[in-house]
Parts: C-alpha cells; sequence; structure tokens
C-alpha cells in the first residue's frame, strides 16, 4: 500500500479525532515492538505498520458527537462505534488495498477469544493471529491514554493494564500475544513509546522519518 494514501488516511482520522496521532504511534510501534521479538520478516512489518495505522479508519464515518462523547455511550451509540471495523474495511476495499495483513487488522481487531467481541463475533483461531496481537496492544492503550470520558491516568495505569489482560488471557486475549507484550513490558522494551509518545508529545507526521516513518529508538 502506497505510503502517501497512508499519510493521506491518517490525517483524515485526525481531524475527526484530534487524540488520534499520538494513539496511533503508539499502537504501531508497540506491534512493531511484538512482532520484531518474534523475529518476523521485513515485509511483515512494513505491511503491519500500515495495517495498525490505518486500524481506526472507519471512524472517518462515526458521528463526531458519538465519537467524542464525554459520557457513557448509549446502546444504539456503541452500535453506531462498532460499524467502523465494517466500515473501514470497506474503505481499504475501495482503495484496492490487498494486504492480507491490513484488511484483516482493520476488520478483526476487536474480535476477542471467546467470541464476544465485534463485528462478527468469531472466536479462537478464527481470528487472524495480526489481529490477536493488535487487540492486546489497542487494549493496553486504552487503559493507558487519555479517553474523551477520562482525562486523567495513574502513573501505575500499565501495571495494571497488563495485570487485567494476563486475568483476561484465554478468554478474552490471545494466552501467546498477552505473555509477550507483558514481557516486553516488564522487560523495560516499551518505555521509550510510553516516555516519548504519550498523549502531551507532538508526534512527527507518519511516513516522516526513515524505516517506513518509523525509527526503532533505544531512550532511556
Amino acid at each position: 500500500m502506497d505510503k502517501s494514501i497512508v499519510q493521506e488516511m491518517i490525517r483524515r482520522i485526525e481531524v475527526k479525532d484530534a487524540s488520534t496521532a499520538a494513539h496511533t504511534w503508539r499502537v504501531v510501534l508497540y506491534l512493531r515492538a511484538l512482532l520484531e521479538s518474534r523475529g518476523v520478516s521485513d515485509d511483515l512489518l512494513h505491511v503491519a505498520t500500515h495495517g495498525a495505522a490505518l486500524h481506526d479508519i472507519g471512524k472517518i464515518d462515526i458521528p463526531a458527537e458519538i465519537l467524542q462523547k464525554p459520557g457513557r455511550l448509549t446502546g444504539p451509540e456503541f452500535d453506531v462505534i462498532k460499524q467502523h471495523t465494517i466500515t473501514g474495511y470497506a474503505r481499504m476495499i475501495e482503495l484496492n488495498v490487498q494486504e492480507e495483513t491490513i484488511l484483516d487488522l482493520v476488520r478483526y481487531h476487536h474480535e476477542k477469544m471467546d467470541g464476544s467481541g465485534y463485528p462478527y463475533h468469531l472466536n479462537g483461531d478464527q481470528i487472524p493471529k495480526i489481529a490477536r496481537d493488535f487487540a492486546v496492544i489497542d487494549t493496553f492503550d486504552a487503559m493507558t491514554s487519555h479517553r474523551p470520558y477520562r482525562h486523567e491516568v495513574g502513573h501505575d495505569a500499565g501495571d495494571k493494564a497488563i495485570a487485567i489482560l494476563i486475568d483476561l488471557k484465554d478468554n478474552k486475549y490471545d494466552p501467546d500475544s498477552v505473555d509477550r507484550f507483558a514481557d516486553l513490558y516488564r522487560g523495560g522494551s516499551l518505555d521509550y513509546i510510553l516516555k516519548y509518545y504519550n498523549d502531551t508529545a507532538d508526534p512527527p507526521e507518519y511516513g516522516s522519518l526513515e524505516d517506513d516513518g518509523i525509527v526503532r529508538s533505544n531512550h532511556n
């Protein structure tokens, strides 16, 4: 997928949701760290980077009053939110995206191991591995960053999020994905992401750096 198209799509998401920029960088870097720990090919890293960056592309179609609602969503409002996986996938098809990794990330990143996710209620190995990986990452980031309904995040949010993910592995989340991500977190491999790409950061534009727009730094 052409990097300029990815960048344009990301800009459109950011116009709709100003908090997206730092979130996009974090989930991209988390996913790359997880995949690198497995020793995957450069080709998969390249495609997965784009897929992670575009996972919420369907939110372009969500009304702003729902997307940015500061309080709890109603049932019908949450039903609208859940459509972003379907509309995002449709946008990828319209753009003639053919990479399965990107399509799987956009379409299935809210599925859960027990079938309780959306939009298709897939379970276990029915969910592509890349989407199972990303579900862990996306959930961790949701629990450790600002949201329209939550403006304060405690210093121990990361530890709490990892504990919750471990408690829910097998049931909601892929155990291999959880264990590998927890090891990266506890080993300090994700510290630079939490420090330099937090909600107060002003991240560079996607695609503006070397190595497909991402430079893996070993900040201390």
